[in-house]
């Protein structure tokens, strides 16, 4: 859960089925939803909606610009044909512009290649939307190995001042499915899909746990000492949770301060404290 800089809170929208609606809810009815409920709260923030290849659709880009909101979506060819039928009369017709430059990324030099046009209707009808595209691509200017490709679309004019600073943007969507969903998933929260807790609320219920967990944990990385050296020695977030829980099976502890400092001392990482 989150909050807007004036204080209000964003809660996420959970998918579940919805009074008086027969149908099976889905990502793209949540996300609608999300959109809808928040708009007057964070839209005047100037807030950029990140999403995969699920939300570039009409429907959803529609309903995000009238609420104020931005949005970088993902858009694969294979479902958007009539899209990139129209990108390829433009690429045969000199119509996408094209950037490249170089940066060095503290161990190798990148290149970074951008391909963008504004303006192409997204779909088929006269009611099609007109949004930008761009594609970006980082290879090693060494070994011409290829680091990182995306396509997507936007609301946001892309020229050859902003696509860069867009683009990165749109990696924004990565970085947080690597480090928020795909750690969830992976590295001991034990989060997946599941629909199979409970008869009404106990999966969002347990979510929401395994989330505030994700929180505390993070800001304790930030702010607690104690902890973030445990981390960095204890790397495998596994490790850390399977040594606690096996401590607090058999031990009663005075507070978490009592816990970490127990911890530190029988690893021996005093002096790893001290110096910090």
């Amino acid at each position: 859960m989150s909050r807007t800089p004036s204080g209000d809170r964003l809660a996420p929208e959970y998918i579940v089925p919805q009074d008086g609606h027969e149908k099976q809810d889905c990502e793209r009815s949540a996300e609608k939803r999300w959109l809808t409920q928040h708009a007057p709260q964070v839209a005047l923030y100037g807030v950029t909606v990140l999403g995969d290849d699920l939300y570039s659709n009409q429907p959803l880009c529609a309903l995000a610009l009238p609420h104020g909101y931005n949005f970088i979506f993902v858009c694969k060819p294979d479902s958007h044909p009539k899209f990139y039928e129209r990108l390829a009369f433009w690429q045969a017709n000199s119509g996408i512009a094209e950037l490249e430059h170089r940066r060095w990324n503290d161990r190798f030099t990148e290149v970074l290649r951008y391909r963008y046009i504004n303006d192409v209707l997204l779909r088929g009808g006269t009611d099609a939307l007109l949004i930008n595209w761009f594609e970006s691509t980082v290879v090693n200017a060494k070994t011409g190995e290829q680091l990182y490709h995306k396509s997507v679309i936007t609301d946001h004019q892309v020229t050859a001042e902003t696509v860069a600073e867009v683009a990165q943007a749109g990696r924004g969507w990565w970085q947080i499915e690597n480090e928020n969903n795909h750690v969830l998933k992976t590295k001991g929260y034990h989060v997946e899909h599941n629909c199979g807790h409970g008869k009404k609320y106990l999966s969002a219920f347990l979510l929401s746990l395994n989330l505030l967990a994700f929180l505390f944990h993070t800001v304790l990385e930030w702010s607690d000492d104690q902890y973030a050296l445990l981390r960095r020695v204890l790397a495998r977030r596994q490790t850390f949770f399977e040594d606690v829980r096996a401590l607090t099976r058999y031990m009663v502890f005075d507070s978490w301060q009592h816990l970490m400092e127990f911890m530190i001392r029988g690893l021996e990482l005093e002096s790893l404290l001290d110096t910090r």
